[in-house]
């Protein structure tokens, strides 16, 4: 049977195990968490059985490695017994920021197959991006169950093991940055007089309609933006101040920032 065990079930790897949950029944779920009540929490929810990392590491046919990355070789070298005991045919699946494939393998004790993904927090609600490569031995088939079995948690595309920090930078970093904007957007709308509860509805709403208008539309985000900036308009005067303030500027550091921290985590 195949099975999916989650070592490490906070936002991410909770996210994950619900998405899982969409295509597979509980039974083929194994939880296993440092702290204990949060495993048993999500396993209640989702029907599935609560394990320590040992028998995840056992067990399941795709182990997802949710674990920080400074923790990921401590981890690796608790399970690395089991994992080398295997007969079975197995795949590790990280989603740490900074460590590629080779990193994983040496750490874990073994050329293992490996699934290295860098999902978000929309994964939750089935809106996700998630980023993803495969190591050498994982054959087209294998790869193809493992997206039918995640399909639930949104958007699966392929990137380059190179790409994958710059990758996890806009897609896995982006929802604190489109947060912090929704919240600020709401901020100036009470400002200008509207209720709390108003204002973040409107700007969240607002914002998830413009990412589908790019999205299905398939126009460049300048071009909508000067749709809807009319000349001597209220829009363009926006846009002005926002310039002014190094918006575009401010947002292109925060993501070389976060692509450059990848690099100092492992």
């Amino acid at each position: 049977m195949l099975t999916f065990g989650f070592i490490g079930t906070g936002n991410m790897g909770g996210a994950l195990a619900r998405a899982a949950r969409k295509r597979l029944n509980g039974e083929q779920l194994l939880l296993a968490n440092r702290t204990a009540a949060k495993a048993e929490a999500l396993a209640a929810e989702l029907g599935a059985r609560t394990v320590d990392n040992r028998t995840a590491a056992a067990e399941a046919t795709y182990l997802f490695l949710g674990v920080k990355p400074q923790m990921m070789a401590e981890m690796l070298a608790e399970i690395a017994p089991v994992l080398a005991a295997r007969k079975d045919r197995f795949f590790l699946v990280p989603m740490a920021a900074g460590l590629t494939i080779a990193d994983i393998q040496l750490q874990a004790g073994g050329t293992y197959p490996v699934i290295r993904i860098m999902p978000n927090t929309p994964s939750s609600i089935g809106e996700g991006m998630i980023l993803y490569t495969c190591g050498d031995s994982v054959t087209k088939e294998e790869e193809q169950t493992f997206l039918d079995a995640m399909a639930g948690a949104g958007k699966l595309a392929p990137l380059p093991e190179r790409l994958i920090d710059a990758g996890s930078s806009v897609a896995g970093c982006g929802p604190a940055f489109v947060d912090l904007f929704i919240e600020a957007l709401a901020d100036g709308g009470v400002a200008c007089g509207l209720p709390r509860a108003t204002a973040l509805e409107l700007a969240a709403q607002m914002v998830a309609g413009s990412a589908r208008l790019v999205l299905e539309s398939g126009q460049h985000p300048g071009v909508l933006k000067d749709a809807v900036c009319s000349p001597g308009g209220t829009t363009i005067q926006g846009v002005r101040a926002l310039e002014e303030a190094g918006f575009r500027g401010a947002v292109m550091d925060a993501v070389i920032a976060a692509y450059e921290k990848n690099g100092n985590l492992k």
